[in-house]
């Protein structure tokens, strides 16, 4: 990304370890909504620094950082240009039904129960929620055979986006929950690369 001229910031939002127990607790119930403060945050940063075109800002990231780029289209549609989500959460309900057994352990402890029981949670912190919202377009890649982001889920993301004609490009590949092949991590990044010049209009 820096070699085409984008400058990046990667955002350690709460949640993540290194600053004690509360830090790392800190996005407990609000999953997703409080890491997205923390990156409305650090956006300001840029923009009034001046290190940052607000009208040039992407959204990108992987796994959860993938979940965060798709929830923050749709929470924050006026603060991004484009969204590049790779192997992302996209409907939480259905990721939780498809996911591996210690992924809905650790999602039980994230928002305090399952789907049937804290529905309200769940649905605040999924980006099929907010879908509608999203006006950015969006890039997501996805593993076909994913069992930490399954598929299923990804594609009722991808449906309700079609729906409307907002403007996004799926690509799906035949691997799990990211790529171990040189090869196509190159073109993953090739494809991310491509999308974010040519709708941003550098090319």
């Amino acid at each position: 990304m820096v070699d085409h001229g984008f400058a990046v910031v990667r955002v350690n939002y709460r949640g993540s370890t290194g600053y004690g127990r509360a830090w790392t607790d800190a996005l407990k119930h609000r999953v997703g909504l409080i890491e997205l403060e923390d990156i409305a945050a650090v956006r300001d940063w840029a923009v009034k620094s001046g290190l940052a075109d607000p009208a040039g800002l992407v959204l990108a990231g992987g796994s959860w950082g993938g979940y965060l780029t798709l929830l923050g289209l749709g929470t924050q549609p006026d603060s991004w240009a484009l969204g590049l989500a790779a192997v992302p959460v996209a409907d939480y309900v259905t990721a939780y039904h498809d996911e591996m057994e210690a992924l809905k352990a650790m999602d039980r402890t994230l928002l305090g129960g399952t789907p049937d029981e804290v529905p309200e949670r769940f649905e605040a912190s999924s980006p099929l929620t907010y879908v509608d919202a999203v006006r950015a377009p969006v890039y997501i890649s996805a593993g076909v055979n994913d069992p930490r982001c399954p598929i299923r889920q990804v594609d009722n993301y991808v449906d309700r986006l079609a729906a409307r004609d907002a403007v996004h490009e799926v690509y799906r590949y035949d691997a799990g929950h990211g790529s171990l092949v040189v090869e196509e991590r190159i073109k993953q990044v090739r494809l991310e690369l491509d999308f974010a010049l040519r709708h941003l209009g550098r090319v």
